[in-house]
């Protein structure tokens, strides 16, 4: 393709030709504007959204819904929470051609049964409305709990996006556990890198850029049917080295920014560089996983920075709606 020809097309249309782009967003508007094949929520994205008077009418929504239900106190709110989610999650169907993610409770990350049945719970409100299970990704962080919990769902054909996941090993043993995606988090670890060093990182010397294309790597070198979604940028240049990324979920922000440059994006990641890598296959057990997570002071610090932070904010949503019942 010519640079005359590329001058015509934003990088946010240059890179749909070779990466999944999904709407990091509770946020309709965005969607319909940017044209995303997928959406993601999680716990904080979902409370900002009942914030704002447009959609508060879904959380009404939930909460008259469930008015006649014979559940009380804890477990009134937590259905109604399983019913938001789920309602925001129909929505972004009518919109995106692909799949949403939905988020189980934070608080469950280190509970394996736990995830289990919120996972076929919320399986359970889309198929009752009608949605297959093709079209949701149900999203447990990626604690050891959390993808032996992925594996068991993946055998009720219930497929799983594995979040906060900010280390190698975690996205070993997904790949091992036959997770259907995970999401690295390349901006909270150039965060972490960045205040703990006092240093600017950009491009690919980008520690966060750094492991998600090794994860890629890895993934397509050995054959792993994982797919690989790039999460959490602070800024295009981000996005861009994980241009063939098997997807990448971008907040409205950048992917305005994408859609209003017209510079050449050049695809940085493909199964046929992988596959001349130098990876060496490993395997983990339980306690080679937690030992060597462990050993990623990083990977410690944000995994539980984010399950910290997405449970403070069910907790708010709890509050909200128990106000508002």
């Amino acid at each position: 393709m010519s640079t005359a020809t590329l001058e015509k097309v934003s990088q946010l249309d240059q890179l749909k030709k070779f990466t999944r782009v999904v709407a990091d967003t509770g946020d309709f508007e965005s969607m319909r504007a940017y044209k995303p094949q997928d959406a993601t929520t999680n716990p904080s994205l979902i409370l900002a959204a009942t914030q704002k008077p447009e959609y508060g009418y879904l959380l009404d929504e939930a909460i008259s819904d469930l008015k006649g239900s014979p559940l009380t106190g804890a477990a009134k709110i937590e259905a109604t929470i399983d019913h938001l989610l789920v309602l925001f999650g129909l929505e972004i169907l009518k919109i995106v051609p692909g799949r949403v993610s939905t988020e189980t409770d934070a608080r469950l990350s280190f509970n394996r049964e736990g995830s289990i049945n919120k996972g076929r719970q919320l399986i359970g409100l889309y198929e009752k409305n009608g949605i297959s299970r093709e079209r949701i990704l149900i999203k447990i962080a990626s604690t050891w709990e959390g993808i032996k919990a992925a594996e068991e769902l993946r055998k009720e054909s219930i497929n799983c996006n594995l979040t906060l996941l900010f280390s190698f090993p975690q996205a070993v043993a997904c790949a091992e556990a036959g997770v259907r995606l995970i999401s690295p988090f390349v901006g909270r670890i150039y965060d972490w890198y960045k205040a703990n060093t006092g240093k600017d990182y950009k491009g690919a010397d980008d520690p966060g850029v750094q492991s998600v294309a090794r994860i890629y790597n890895y993934f397509k070198k050995f054959g792993y049917e994982t797919e690989v979604m790039g999460a959490s940028f602070r800024n295009t240049g981000q996005i861009i080295h994980l241009a063939g990324s098997d997807l990448l979920t971008i907040s409205p922000n950048l992917l305005e920014e994408l859609s209003k440059s017209f510079e050449p994006i050049t695809r940085m990641l493909s199964p046929e560089a992988a596959k001349a890598s130098d990876a060496q296959k490993i395997s983990l057990d339980e306690k080679t996983f937690r030992f060597d997570f462990n050993e990623d002071p990083m990977a410690v610090d944000k995994t539980a920075e984010g399950i910290r932070k997405f449970s403070a904010d069910i907790v708010k949503l709890e509050k909200l709606i128990a106000s508002k019942m």
